[in-house]
C-alpha cells in the first residue's frame, strides 16, 4: 500500500454497530443485562439495562443523536455525499465495504479507529461494561482483518478495575488491535493513582499504546431548570473548551512516573487538539523545577517525557501548527475524525492544504501520513 494520508483519529460509535452484536454475543448471564435495539416512536433505539437511552441507531458520535438537515453545517457536507441515506440498512461506518469508498473520497488511505466512546460510564456494572468491551473488541478484530493496510482498531478497555483492564488488554494483543482506547470517565480512581501501576506495566510490556480520547469536563446537573437557549449556551461553552481538560490527563500519566518506570509505554491523546500543550508543558515543568524535582521520582522535565513516549491528534488546529518547535512535529499526527461533526470528513484534503501549505514537505508528510504510519507499524 502506497500512504499518502493516514487519519489518527476516526470512530467507531455505538449507533454503527450490528443491532443483535450484545445480545448474540453475551454470555447468558449478560444476555438481559447488555445494550440492545429497541423500536420508539422516533425509530430503533440503543438503550440500556434498564431502558436508559444510549442513542439512536444510526446515531451521531457517543450521544447517538438524529441528523437534522438544516443544524450544523458538518452534517448537512456529509448528507451531501449520500452519507445518510438509508441509514437504518447501510451504517457506512459499520461497514468495512462503505468504509472504504467514504475514505477513497476523502483521499486517505488507512486509519486509526477509536470505538464505542462513553458506553462504558453509560453501563455503570463493571461486569456488564466489561463484557460489552469484550464482544465488542472480538466485533473489532474481525471488521480490521477485511483490510489491515487500511483500518487500524483500538481495543475498548473498561477503566471500572485494573484487574479487568489487564486482561482485556492482554486479551487484546492476542487479537491482533493496534492499541488500548481507555474508556476514561471522572468517576474512576485517578490516573496518577498506584493502583493503576499493573496497567501501566501490561502495556508496556505488550507494547501496545495507551489511548486516551477526549470527553470534554464532567457535566454535573444544574440547580436550575434550564429553557433550551440554557442548554444552547451549555453545550456552546463545554463544546468549546472540551479539549483542554486533557491537561489533567497529561499530567497524571507523567507525574505518576509511569513513563519514567516503563520507556515501552507510549500514550497517545485522542482529539485532544495540540494548541495548549506547551503551555501545560512549560508550567509542568516549572512546577517540577520549583516544587516536584526531588520528590517525584523523575528524572527528566515532564516535557522530556512527552517527546520520548506521546503523541497528540488533531483535526483542526491553526495555533498548534504555529507551535511545532515547542510540540516537536514527531508528536503529532493529524485526524479527520470520521464520522463525527466536528470532524473534517469529506473535505480533509482541503483543511490539510489550508493547515500545512505553508510547511515544508517532509513536515507535512510527518503530520498527515509518516508519524502515524510508523507509530502503528503500517511503515516501516
Amino acid at each position: 500500500m502506497e500512504y499518502r494520508c493516514i487519519s489518527a483519529d476516526c470512530h467507531i460509535d455505538l449507533g454503527w454497530l450490528p443491532s443483535d452484536l450484545f445480545t448474540a454475543n453475551a454470555s447468558q448471564a449478560m444476555k438481559a443485562r447488555v445494550p440492545r435495539v429497541v423500536d420508539s416512536p422516533e425509530g430503533p433505539t440503543w438503550v440500556g439495562e434498564k431502558g436508559e437511552f444510549f442513542g439512536f441507531v444510526g446515531g451521531l458520535a457517543g450521544a447517538g443523536r438524529k441528523y437534522i438537515p438544516g443544524m450544523e453545517h458538518r452534517l448537512d457536507r456529509m448528507a451531501s455525499t449520500g452519507f445518510f441515506n438509508d441509514v437504518q440498512n447501510v451504517r457506512r461506518p459499520g461497514s468495512p465495504k462503505y468504509r472504504i469508498e467514504d475514505q477513497d473520497r476523502d483521499g486517505i488511505q488507512a486509519e486509526v479507529m477509536y470505538g464505542i466512546l462513553g458506553v462504558g460510564a453509560k453501563v455503570k456494572n463493571p461486569e456488564v461494561a466489561t463484557e460489552v468491551f469484550r464482544i465488542y473488541n472480538d466485533w473489532l478484530a474481525d471488521f480490521c482483518a477485511y483490510d489491515k493496510e487500511r483500518f487500524v482498531g483500538l481495543a475498548a478497555i473498561p477503566c471500572h478495575n485494573v484487574d479487568m483492564a489487564v486482561a482485556e488488554a492482554k486479551r487484546a494483543a492476542k487479537l491482533g488491535l493496534g492499541g488500548l482506547d481507555f474508556a476514561f470517565n471522572w468517576d474512576m480512581i485517578p490516573l496518577w493513582h498506584s493502583y493503576w501501576e499493573p496497567f501501566w506495566k501490561t502495556a508496556a510490556e505488550l507494547d501496545l499504546p495507551v489511548h486516551f480520547h477526549t470527553i470534554g469536563a464532567r457535566r454535573d446537573p444544574p440547580n436550575f431548570e434550564m429553557s433550551e437557549m440554557d442548554k444552547l449556551l451549555e453545550n456552546a461553552t463545554l463544546v468549546s473548551s472540551f479539549q483542554l481538560v486533557m491537561g489533567s490527563i497529561l499530567s497524571s500519566v507523567i507525574h505518576c512516573g509511569a513513563l519514567e518506570r516503563h520507556l515501552n509505554l507510549r500514550i497517545v491523546l485522542g482529539e485532544s487538539g495540540i494548541g495548549w500543550i506547551p503551555y501545560v508543558l512549560e508550567r509542568m515543568d516549572e512546577e517540577w523545577e520549583g516544587r516536584y524535582r526531588e520528590r517525584l521520582g523523575m528524572k527528566m522535565r515532564p516535557s522530556e517525557y512527552w517527546r520520548r513516549q506521546c503523541r497528540a491528534t488533531f483535526q483542526n488546529d491553526p495555533v498548534g501548527i504555529k507551535l511545532l518547535e515547542e510540540l516537536g512535529e514527531e508528536c503529532v499526527m493529524w485526524g479527520s475524525d470520521y464520522p463525527h461533526a466536528d470532524g473534517v470528513f469529506p473535505d480533509s484534503q482541503e483543511y490539510i492544504q489550508r493547515q500545512f501549505a505553508h510547511l515544508p514537505a517532509a513536515a507535512r508528510r510527518k503530520i498527515t501520513c509518516e508519524n502515524v504510519g510508523k507509530f502503528y507499524g503500517l511503515i516501516s
